[in-house]
């Protein structure tokens, strides 16, 4: 790819890189994505999994950031029904957080800010106790309230974008590390390091985005893009870290549990069998992809967990933690949940071409962040092209206007020889794409190579040929949820089976 030409190059594949390469590439600019490791494999892999309005946020007045949030879950809820699902919230109260007049006026204002939508209206409580959801809450939580969210795939969202960027013309090279740029006639040399082949490139590019996301300003100052721009914003990382448990409570709603110090730690049921809590939110120092939950962050969230339900937690129940760095705009607020989840898209107008910097953002808003980003980059570069992504479904999501449900029953008639638990987690993680994972495959053997717990053959050629997965980690934590079961027997299996394909 020596001194090939693009329109656009961006560096970093998470979610708002890799959705800017989809909204560029639908709009016919030539485009380029570099990612030094695997799609998600940072920020975007660690989210705490909800595509939600935050409510949290209307009490520090971000009410243009609510209103964008709203408007994306219900434009993702509509395009991908495959990643994102509708859950009910539980906001259980005791009489020591929020008063309830505060907490009723904020979800009034959060239905309002909604609109119109699919998402049912939240309704008071007055008795928690009768309710089948709170039998495992302690008795002096005795009121609250119900209202809806959703749940969101955060690393399928990452590949899915990537996917329709690929099939609308662009190219995506992981395992790329960007390891500098040079301002040339205009526009952009890139110089490019393969780490599969330790082999070095280097491509041009009209315009620049940089997408790095907690790397943001490292990158910069790597680059020597930084220097003497006074204007360039300030970042604060921030930690968010998530312990992953055997499932604890019945039923498929998420608790919202209210802090002391104004927090929200979530308890939500994850993968049929695990429980997810989180988030905590403390400064961060270092890079990015050693964070680590701490002690203290561990039993910050079992705390707030057991100061709920009857039966308590400790930190040594965790099966898993994972810890993401977000790279959050810095106001110069004390508190790290008190910082804006707002993002910017910064023109460096002192370099001699084009370059735009994502600075903050979360999952929800990354839809309408690439929007942006490839308006003001068509704009850089003096060209002119319709935004799109807000109608169109993302790879897998074309249902043909049935539900979710009505979609698996017709999957069901099509492939009665599939288990119904497999059938269900092929249409969950690849939706509509189901029949290029399957393929001419009439029954089980068909399918190949039987790795252990449903894992075949041909669902890791597919992954290798059309989502760029190289190994048995980016099978198993990124394109699936699946490192969570599978045998350490299996994961060989995956790993022997997906090494002879991509070879």
């Amino acid at each position: 790819m020596t001194n090939q030409q693009y329109d656009l190059c961006i560096i970093g594949g998470g979610i708002n890189g890799a959705g800017i390469a989809r909204d560029a590439a639908g709009r016919g600019l030539t485009v380029v994505l570099v990612e030094g490791d695997d799609l998600a494999s940072g920020t975007s892999s660690a989210s705490t999994k909800l595509i939600h309005g935050g409510l949290r946020y209307l009490e520090y007045f971000n009410f243009k950031l609510v209103k964008e949030s709203l408007r994306e879950r219900e434009t993702l809820f509509r395009t991908a029904p495959h990643l994102v699902h509708p859950l009910e919230f539980v906001l259980p109260c005791d009489g020591k957080g929020r008063p309830l007049w505060k907490i009723r006026m904020g979800l009034w204002l959060y239905g309002r800010f909604a609109g119109r939508t699919r998402f049912k209206p939240s309704r008071f409580i007055g008795n928690l106790q009768s309710q089948p959801f709170g039998a495992d809450l302690r008795p002096d939580f005795k009121k609250g309230f119900v209202y809806y969210d959703a749940w969101g795939d955060d690393t399928r969202l990452v590949v899915m974008n990537a996917v329709d960027a690929a099939e609308n013309g662009a190219d995506i090279r992981t395992r790329m590390i960007c390891t500098g740029l040079k301002a040339e006639e205009g526009g952009w040399t890139i110089s490019l390091h393969d780490r599969n082949n330790q082999v070095n490139a280097s491509v041009r590019a009209s315009c620049v985005i940089n997408a790095t996301g907690p790397w943001v300003r490292r990158f910069l100052d790597g680059t020597g893009l930084s220097d003497n721009d006074p204007d360039l914003p300030k970042v604060r990382l921030v930690q968010g870290s998530h312990i992953i448990l055997p499932r604890i409570n019945e039923g498929r709603q998420v608790y919202l549990l209210q802090q002391a110090d104004k927090r929200g730690v979530f308890v939500i049921p994850y993968e049929k069998d695990f429980t997810l809590i989180g988030t905590t939110e403390t400064d961060y120092a270092g890079d990015p992809k050693d964070a680590m939950a701490t002690e203290d962050e561990m039993s910050y969230l079992c705390e707030a967990y057991n100061k709920a339900f009857k039966r308590p937690i400790l930190p040594e129940d965790a099966l898993f933690t994972f810890s993401g760095v977000r790279p959050l705009l810095d106001d110069s607020k004390k508190d790290a949940s008190a910082l804006s989840r707002e993002y910017r898209l910064y023109h460096h107008k002192r370099l001699p071409a084009p370059m735009i910097s994502v600075f903050g953002g979360k999952l929800t808003t990354y839809r309408a962040l690439a929007e942006k980003a490839v308006d003001l980059s068509l704009d850089l570069i003096k060209a002119v092209a319709d935004p799109w992504t807000a109608d169109q479904p993302l790879a897998g999501g074309d249902f043909e206007g049935k539900s979710s449900k009505e979609f698996f029953e017709v999957q069901k008639t099509k492939y009665p020889w599939l288990p119904e638990d497999l059938l269900l987690r092929y249409v969950q993680t690849y939706g509509a794409r189901i029949d290029m994972v399957v393929g001419e495959a009439q029954s089980l053997r068909e399918l190949g190579e039987y790795c252990g717990q449903s894992v075949y053959e041909a669902e890791l050629r597919y992954l290798a040929t059309h989502e760029w997965a190289q190994s048995v980690e980016d099978v198993l934590w990124r394109r699936t949820k699946l490192g969570l079961q599978v045998t350490d027997e299996t994961a060989q299996n995956i790993a022997s089976t997906l090494a002879s394909i991509v070879a």
